[in-house]
């Protein structure tokens, strides 16, 4: 598997381009640009992309898949059908919109997509995972990773998990915290150790990476204290589980609301007291 990637200078948000080896079937991974240098990696490696696949709405991801299309006219984009009314201008900018979803299995040469949903950051949220073609499915859970079987392969995770942090739960079309909370940990969490993980901003990991260093994973399996101090976030009293490094720089917050429910929200938006 061949993985080329850029990243926004704006946004920090990645834009891959997959293949089955150089010459092979090849497709994108959002779209958030700048695609040009994709594009021209494409020629290099004498690659023909026919799919963009779109992890969610957010336009940090979807910016330039027209200019894709551009380029290579038939090329079919695909989204979770609970995303794709929410693209909003883009959905127009970017053609007619195919569906994807967890369960489908779409093949590219000797590699495999499967589709997980993995709601919290949008409700449609897909992460993908690329693996050699025939490799079996989920086994039984196993407490950790591994809980898929089968060789490693690679798992895009949009705005779901990334290098030491996770998606928010406040931005259009989020869910909730204990989405997000159970994507990760009962689906990215339970692939084998070894797979690569590309996220949607900043740079790639591996899941055994994450299971073991990531501070809000680290909490939850129950290896670290939750925090306890008292804080206002987004204005409203709350007490501060987290405060972790984000992909940007700054910072995500773990807090939790008086009713005892839990927020995932910016670093910037909170305040110690």
């Amino acid at each position: 598997m061949l993985v080329e990637s850029v990243s926004n200078p704006q946004f920090v948000s990645n834009t891959y381009l997959v293949a089955d080896g150089q010459g092979g079937p090849a497709f994108f991974v959002d779209a958030g640009g700048p695609v040009e240098p994709l594009i021209e990696r494409a020629r290099e490696l004498e690659l023909e992309p026919s799919h963009v696949l779109l992890t969610h709405h957010h336009f940090d991801h979807v910016s330039e898949v027209a200019e894709l299309r551009r380029r290579w006219p038939g090329l079919q984009v695909l989204i979770s059908p609970a995303e794709r009314e929410l693209m909003g201008g883009a959905a127009e900018a970017a053609g007619e919109l195919g569906e994807l979803e967890a369960g489908q299995t779409l093949r590219f040469g000797e590699l495999e997509v499967r589709p997980l949903h993995t709601p919290g950051h949008t409700a449609g949220m897909l992460s993908l995972l690329v693996v050699p073609a025939g490799s079996s499915g989920r086994s039984s859970a196993s407490g950790g990773p591994g809980g898929y079987s089968g060789e490693p392969g690679a798992v895009f995770t949009g705005d779901t998990l990334f290098r030491d942090s996770v998606g928010g739960v406040r931005a259009p079309g989020h869910t909730s915290y204990s989405d997000l909370r159970d994507a990760i940990m009962g689906t990215l969490m339970e692939l084998p150790p070894g797979t690569v993980i590309y996220p949607g901003h900043a740079e790639q990991t591996t899941v055994e990476r994450e299971w073991q260093w990531n501070p809000f994973i680290r909490v939850w399996r129950g290896l670290d204290p939750e925090g306890a101090e008292p804080c206002t976030a987004l204005g409203e009293p709350a007490t501060l589980v987290l405060l972790g490094q984000d992909y940007d720089g700054g910072t995500k917050a773990w807090v939790r609301w008086p009713d005892g429910s839990d927020d995932i929200v910016p670093g910037s938006k909170v305040e110690k007291r």
